[in-house]
Parts: structure tokens; C-alpha cells; sequence
């Protein structure tokens, strides 16, 4: 008789009943369960789970008996009409990383779907935790995860938009055959697309992807989505390229995936099909229909900016991409890309008229922008190669009469017996030296115009061809009336990259024009490349850098208003706080230095010959000319400090790399050569902190080890500050 009830018992639980698909998920999240959670006491997969709440599967015993177990208890704990609850908490998920904490004035603008208070016993022992937004106001298709919201708090204007509620980018990948998209914040979507063409238009229509314009006529940032390679095989794509790939940048264009897109009328941009693949359709009117792809296994994301980002789980890469687009922007591609279009996304080309006399706006040239058109550079702002030197003889050295050499220093010198019995060499490097060296920077915006005899004008940026080699630095000006007498021969003269004294007439940027000036020296310039119409057009660029920089430092620790100790101690280790949000640091600090790199992009193959055109010649955006101002200001900024220091400590740098300068000590720290009085630094010299401009520790090696690697490699001016971080004397460059 044991065995029949035991027969109708199983019958019964074969048909416990149930609430609807939408009713289920709505009691886990009421009481803060996790899929992870419920997945672990019915000794189920997650997917299963997710799978009853999508109601696409339904659960079998003896697990249904047991879900509709709790189903039935959470019901009386959360009935349907029940009053909305006024407090979240829940059980931590062991598998979500941790949130990336955002800054105190971003964390108010927290969308407030998604941050929807749950209540719960109050016997349970729980962590906060905020609840999903309700079914009814998300895609059926959509599923919570167990990671918390993190990146989507910081997204003050994606927040706000309803257009983009999951975020601006998307993580696809392969869960037991099916796809899923992972989002910031936690979110995981369903994704029923079979091929590439239909994900794309999934995304479009249906993923609420995307980011909202930085600027009033500007455009939305379209949606990005980042294949693993689960997804890449599920879509008829390489998990890898070829070496021949590789060196193309892109598949071949009779791939069956380029085929599908063809045939449902998708176009690809000139690029073609590589690591970061734009797909769109010809926009109609405003309305714009394009995805972008990253492809991470395709060495998208370059290991020396995102280190190994590629290798992280969805969620984690989710996390941090989502955290780079909420406080840079979303990726466009390289951070070279990204810090170029960044420039354009905050001050577009064109805006909309007023109104005319039939009442219709057109579009017109915005103010303080680049605009649409590019224009030429002056022949001696060209680099080799350009088609305004084609008429040169081939193989010609340009001397420094014709061409404009603005670069970062690379200087160092031989110590001096006082310096050798010192036991510490200390380097100290400058935050965001070329963000800093961009902040209030007056550029041209129009084409140069060519001056005879000029009188300088410090406000008028442009490249100047002028004699500085009178200028002394054993004798400047540090102020007004106030000159200071130092060893000129112990320092980098300012007018040259590997600091050596100017021979004659030269080419020099504005900034470097003025600070011969700032010395006391008079300047009578021969002839020059000026631009009337002017502007501060990196400002916002550099304002919202500096802004996450700083952010996501905070994030780790290193706050903007610690004491030169607490700074120090603040920044021992504080990659090892979250080693994920350390890689969005390093991506931004890309983001500036390569951005800047990218007003002077050279030919990158294609066939291209001396004398021809390249693509990137066709950009506003390729300026040669804004990026030597800005190189040139950061390579002033740190000679004024150096000046400032040597006027008042007698103390020289042996050698400078870029942002990096280093110093014979008595001891190993910063502050044992810096002059701090009473917890202030020295005015216009070396400050230690976090904000760009200021500086941080770098590394300290001994004079013994200085001197030997110099014996070694039988160089008696090695770049000391090349090597300083760890003592290991390799080509990589450590500076910014």
C-alpha cells in the first residue's frame, strides 16, 4: 500500500501548482533571493531557474514540489496587493563582483527602477541588496543576475532615459546553448537571435542599449556589444584571427557573416570586419541604426591599456567597460579611438539654426568646434611623408628651420660627485601630465595663416620659427623683478626634447614661444603659422577625464583631499583594492595619451607612398598643430616646476622621461627631497596628489644600482627615469 501512495503522492506533485512566470521571478526578488540562490537549494542549475521564470520551461519533480514550496510561502510573505516595501536587503551572492563604488554626487542619480526597496524578515541576517525593476516595466526577454548595480549609477543621463535603460553596452555570451547579453548593474538579457543580422536588430529593437549625447547637438552613442567567444562560434564567426587577419585588421569581406549582413542590407564601415566592427543602415532623418562590436579574443582590447580585461568573465568585462563608458563614454575602439572621439562627441561639428523665415532649422557650423571639413596643416607642422612635401628631394632631413619638433623629453645626464654620495634615487610622475597640459590650452580652430616678422603674441596659437638659443638658464626670471641664479648646465633646456641647447632659428608651438618669454628673454620671431580663430577646445575634454580619473581613484581609495603622507600610504597597492577598476584607471590614462596621439595619426599601411594622402588627413580632428600646443605645454609645465625646485632646494633632476622626473635623495620617499613646510609644498613646484598636474611616487632604486646599469650597458646618460619603477632595464616605457 506504500508503494501506491507513494505513486499518488508523486502524481500530486506532478501537478503542484504554480504561479505564472512573471509571479515567480516577483517573489524571489521580493524577498532578495538570488537565481544563484534558489538554483542551490533545489539543486538545479541557474539557467533552470531562469528558464521557470521565463516561463519557457517548466519545472518536474521532485524539484516543482519543492519550488512551489517556496513559491507558496514567499506568497504569503509578499502578497500581489500588498503595499510597496520601504527596505532591501538580501544574501550576498559569492558570485557578482564587487560594486564599483560611485562618486557621492553621481550615486544620487541612481535610476530609481532599479534601486525598488524589497521587504524581508527581519530574522534574517543580510546584506543591503536593491531589487530588480518590476516585469512590467522590462522586456520580457530580461532576467536579473546576481551582480549589483554599479556602473549604471555613475550614468546620470542614462539613467534618465528610457531608451537606454540596460545600459550602454552588452556582453553576449553562450549559457547552455542559449544567449545571453550581460549588462551593467547586474542585468542579464535573453537574446533569441539565431545570426548576426538578428542581433543586431535585437538590439536595436528590443536590448535598450546605448548612451545619451555629452553634448546638445551632439548624438547618442549607439550600442556595443561585446562577443565572447562562445558567442563568436554561435554566430558563424572566428574565435580567432589569422596571422593574415591580423595584420588586415579585419575578416575577409566574402565571409558567410559579412554575406548574412549583406542580405539583410547592413552595411560595414571602411574598416570592414575587425576587432571593433561598426554594422549600420543609412540613417533616416535623425534616426540612426548602427551596433558596434568588440571582439576581445580579435585583441580588441589592447593587454597595455586594458590588461587582461579580455580574459575576465562576462560580468566582470561588463563591469568594467560599463564603468569606462559611464564615466569616459562607450568604447568606439582603441582608447586612442575613444579619447578622439570624445573630443568630437563634446563639442559636435554642426548644431541647428534658428528658425528661418518658413520656420525650418538647417544645420550650420557649431561654434568652438572643429567642424565638418578638415584643413591643412603648415608645411613645417606636416610630418614626413605629407603631400605638402612631395617637392622635397626623397630621403631629405628636415632641419629644425623647417619642421616643428614638439615632443616630451627624453633627457638625462651623468650624476654629479655630490650626487653619487647620496644613497637613493627617487622618481616622482605627474598625473595625466598631457590631460594637465591640455586644461585652459587656447588652440586654432581654422586654418593657419601665414605671418612674416610677427610680433608674438602669446595668445595666438600657432608655430613660430625663432632663435631661443640666447636664452641662459643659469640666469631666469621666477617671477616679476625676481631672477634666480642656477647651474644652467645641470638642467634640460626647455626648448628641445632630449634637452640640449638650440643651435639657431627653430619651429616652436606658442606655449614654448611664451615661456622663453616667462624666463625674461626677448623673442623676435622670423615668420609664423598663425590661427586667428581660437578657442579653449580640449576644456570640456579634460574636464571630464580629470573627473573620472579622479572618481575612480576615490573608488580605490585614493581620495583628492589626503595629506602628502596619507597620499603616499593611500597609493601603496591600491591596484590590489579591485584589480578590475585599476584596469579602467589604466584605460583612461590611455585614453588622454593616445587621444592626443591621434591629432597626428600617421599612414597605417593600405599602400600608402610618401607624397600621398592617408585616410586619416580627411578628420577635422587630424591637427597636428593642437597636439604640438599640447605636448609642448606639458614638457613647459614640468621645466617650471624643475626651475621652481632647483631656485629653492639647489636640488637638479639626473635624468626626465615625459611625466617622469628623478632625483638624488638622502632617502627613499618623495618627501625626503620635496620641500614641504608645515604640510605645504613649495608654490609652482612638485605637490604630491592625485588631481593631473600633481605628482606621486614612482619608484626608488639606489645611486649604486643607477651607476651600474649605466657601467653595464656602457651608457653614461642611460635614461635612469625609463627604468626607475621597478630597476628593470628593458625597452618598455613607464611613462605616462
Amino acid at each position: 500500500m506504500s508503494e501506491l501512495f507513494d505513486a499518488v503522492d508523486a502524481l500530486i506533485a506532478s501537478r503542484s501548482p504554480l504561479p505564472p512566470a512573471a509571479e515567480r521571478k516577483r517573489l524571489r526578488q521580493a524577498h532578495g533571493l538570488t537565481l544563484d540562490e534558489v538554483a542551490g537549494a533545489l539543486d538545479v542549475r541557474r539557467a533552470t531557474v531562469s528558464g521557470w521564470e521565463a516561463g519557457r520551461t517548466e519545472p518536474r519533480p521532485p524539484e516543482r514540489d519543492a519550488y512551489a514550496r517556496m513559491l507558496k510561502q514567499l506568497a504569503q510573505l509578499y502578497p500581489a496587493n500588498a503595499p510597496a516595501p520601504t527596505e532591501a536587503t538580501a544574501v550576498p551572492d559569492t558570485r557578482a563582483p564587487a560594486p564599483l563604488a560611485p562618486p557621492v554626487a553621481e550615486a544620487a542619480t541612481t535610476r530609481a527602477s532599479s534601486t525598488a526597496p524589497t521587504a524581508k524578515p527581519a530574522s534574517r541576517i543580510t546584506t543591503p541588496r536593491p531589487a530588480a525593476v518590476p516585469p512590467a516595466t522590462r522586456p520580457t526577454s530580461q532576467r536579473a543576475t546576481s551582480q549589483k548595480p554599479d556602473a549604471r549609477k555613475t550614468a546620470a543621463a542614462g539613467d534618465a532615459d528610457a531608451r537606454f535603460e540596460n545600459g550602454p553596452l552588452a556582453v553576449v555570451d553562450v549559457i547552455d546553448g542559449e544567449a545571453v547579453a550581460y549588462c551593467v548593474g547586474g542585468l542579464v538579457l535573453d537574446v533569441p537571435a539565431k545570426s548576426l543580422p538578428a542581433l543586431v536588430e535585437w538590439t536595436l529593437r528590443e536590448g535598450r542599449l546605448g548612451q545619451p549625447k555629452l553634448a546638445g547637438p551632439g548624438k547618442d552613442a549607439d550600442p556595443l556589444l561585446v562577443l565572447t567567444e562562445a558567442a563568436l562560434a554561435r554566430y558563424g564567426l572566428p574565435t580567432t584571427l589569422t596571422k593574415e587577419e591580423r595584420l588586415a585588421g579585419r575578416i575577409p569581406e566574402g565571409h558567410k557573416v559579412i554575406k548574412q549582413l549583406a542580405r539583410a542590407h547592413w552595411q560595414l564601415t571602411k574598416r570592414g570586419f575587425g576587432p571593433w566592427a561598426r554594422i549600420y543602415r543609412p540613417a533616416q532623418g535623425a534616426e540612426r541604426s548602427c551596433v558596434q562590436l568588440c571582439i576581445p579574443s580579435w585583441d580588441a582590447l589592447d593587454t597595455r591599456h586594458w590588461a587582461d580585461a579580455a580574459q575576465l568573465p562576462p560580468a566582470e568585462l561588463a563591469r568594467v567597460l560599463g564603468m569606462y563608458a559611464a564615466r569616459v563614454m562607450t568604447p568606439r575602439g582603441s582608447t586612442a579611438v575613444t579619447g578622439l572621439e570624445l573630443m568630437t562627441a563634446l563639442h559636435p561639428p554642426t548644431r541647428a539654426s534658428e528658425p528661418d523665415a518658413d520656420g525650418r532649422r538647417h544645420s550650420e557650423h557649431n561654434p568652438g568646434s572643429l567642424g565638418k571639413e578638415p584643413v591643412d596643416c603648415a608645411p613645417c607642422e606636416a610630418p614626413d611623408g605629407h603631400p605638402l612635401l612631395a617637392g622635397l628631394p626623397r630621403f631629405h632631413q628636415r632641419t629644425p628651420a623647417e619642421v616643428l619638433v614638439e615632443e616630451a623629453y627624453d633627457w638625462a645626464r651623468p650624476l654629479t660627485d655630490a650626487e653619487c654620495l647620496r644613497p637613493h634615487l627617487v622618481g616622482i610622475d605627474v598625473n595625466m601630465a598631457f590631460a594637465a597640459g591640455a586644461n585652459g590650452l587656447i588652440v586654432g580652430l581654422d586654418a593657419p595663416e601665414h605671418v612674416k616678422n610677427p610680433v608674438f603674441d602669446a595668445k595666438l596659437p600657432g608655430s613660430w620659427l625663432v632663435d631661443l638659443s640666447h636664452v641662459d638658464l643659469s640666469r631666469v626670471k621666477l617671477a616679476k623683478d625676481k631672477w634666480a641664479e642656477l647651474d644652467g648646465a645641470l638642467l634640460p633646456s626647455p626648448f628641445t626634447p632630449k634637452g640640449e641647447q638650440p643651435q639657431g632659428p627653430a619651429w616652436y608651438a606658442t606655449p614654448t614661444v611664451a615661456y622663453a618669454v616667462e624666463l625674461g628673454y626677448e623673442v623676435r620671431p622670423i615668420e609664423a603659422y598663425v590661427r586667428r580663430d581660437t578657442g579653449r577646445y580640449l576644456d570640456a575634454w579634460y574636464n571630464r577625464l580629470r573627473d573620472a580619473y579622479i572618481a575612480t581613484m576615490a573608488d580605490l581609495g585614493v581620495g583628492a583631499d589626503l595629506t602628502p603622507e596619507e597620499f603616499l600610504k593611500a597609493m601603496d597597492g591600491y591596484r590590489q583594492r579591485d584589480p578590475e577598476l585599476a584596469i579602467v584607471v589604466s584605460a583612461i590614462k590611455a585614453t588622454v595619451k593616445g587621444g592626443i596621439g591621434k591629432l597626428r595619426e600617421r599612414p597605417r599601411g593600405e599602400g600608402w607612398k610618401p607624397g600621398q594622402p592617408w585616410r586619416a588627413l580627411a578628420r577635422p580632428t587630424w591637427r597636428p598643430d593642437i597636439r604640438a600646443a599640447v605636448i609642448s605645454r606639458t614638457r613647459i609645465n614640468m621645466h617650471r616646476k624643475i626651475v621652481k625646485h632647483a631656485a629653492f632646494t639647489g636640488q637638479y633632476p639626473v635624468a626626465v622621461l615625459s611625466d617622469c622626473a628623478v632625483y638624488a635623495s638622502d632617502g627613499p620617499s618623495p618627501l625626503d627631497f620635496l620641500p614641504y613646510r608645515d604640510g605645504k609644498p613649495l608654490p609652482g613646484g612638485f605637490k604630491l596628489g592625485v588631481n593631473p598636474g600633481l605628482v606621486k611616487w614612482e619608484g626608488t632604486q639606489s645611486v649604486l644600482w643607477g651607476e651600474g646599469v649605466r657601467e653595464e650597458f656602457n651608457a653614461p646618460e642611460l635614461n635612469l627615469a625609463r627604468y626607475i619603477k621597478d630597476g628593470t632595464v628593458t625597452g618598455a616605457d613607464h611613462g605616462e
